[in-house]
């Protein structure tokens, strides 16, 4: 029974002591990925990947105080140029609204220059047995697929056009994620954003999986880009590339349904 006994208390002890180096190369995964902004590995293959960190984290300071007249406007209008992005870019909303904000600021780069520049995953489509994706690129990380749908074409989030964005504007900021205030006190300072939401700016009634290079994408296929150029108590006015029309009013509460549901992505600029 000692025997047994001590041999019991042996292998209670190995347990425990590789529960502690467990416990402790866990924390210190976590420690690392805290310090350098990297995801562990560990966790990597169960993420699901929707919209990535901005690329440009934007700080309270980084955005001007508004003037009081400005803080308490109900209502801002922007006349910015208009952009089509058909017929040449079927997939081309995020690119051709980067051209509008573009030109407002007097950079007269065209859609095409433009789409031929931007980030892109190159990563070849594989499907499943029933044609749906199984494996495809990320939009995080650029384009995914062929913008002029010759072949299956998809589109780009707010961290893959970033960069671009950034090389014409160096004042460029990544405000994905923060308040919709911010992006109206934005227009108020006249200065448009980039915004994702759905060809109809509803609520996705379809979402799709797919798996990337970066772990699980979900999305849907009615993803869309357009600038945003105004606001009032009720409604937003956004330049809509697909239809091609400037100033297009939609219900505000609809709106921030619907770019909430696609992660609250925006770019824009600071005024020099």
């Amino acid at each position: 029974m000692m025997i047994i006994w001590q041999g019991l208390k042996v292998t209670f002890g190995l347990f425990l002591i590789a529960g502690l180096v467990f416990v402790s190369s866990v924390f210190a995964v976590l420690l690392y990925a805290k310090a350098t902004g990297k995801e562990p590995a560990l966790f990597a293959s169960s993420s699901t990947v929707f919209v990535a960190k901005p690329t440009a984290p934007v700080k309270a300071t980084d955005v001007p105080s508004p003037r009081p007249d400005i803080q308490m406007k109900k209502s801002a209008m922007i006349d910015a140029p208009i952009f089509a992005q058909l017929p040449e870019l079927p997939a081309g909303c995020e690119i051709t609204s980067l051209t509008m904000l573009l030109h407002y600021q007097g950079i007269t780069k065209n859609k095409i220059e433009l789409a031929a520049e931007m980030h892109k995953d190159d990563t070849p489509v594989t499907l499943n047995a029933d044609g749906s994706i199984a494996f495809w690129g990320n939009p995080n990380t650029g384009f995914v697929g062929d913008v002029t749908r010759k072949q299956r074409g998809f589109g780009i989030y707010h961290s893959g056009l970033f960069p671009l964005l950034k090389t014409y504007i160096p004042q460029a900021i990544d405000i994905t994620g923060e308040s919709f205030e911010m992006y109206e006190q934005q227009i108020a300072h006249n200065i448009p954003v980039i915004v994702w939401t759905t060809i109809d700016f509803n609520i996705p009634y379809k979402w799709v999986t797919w798996d990337t290079p970066q772990g699980l994408l979900k999305t849907t296929f009615a993803e869309h880009a357009v600038l945003l150029v105004g606001y009032d108590e009720n409604n937003v006015y956004l330049n809509d590339p697909l239809s091609g029309t400037k100033q297009v009013q939609v219900n505000k509460a609809q709106f921030i349904d619907s770019w909430s549901a696609m992660g609250k992505q925006g770019l824009t600029y600071l005024k020099k």
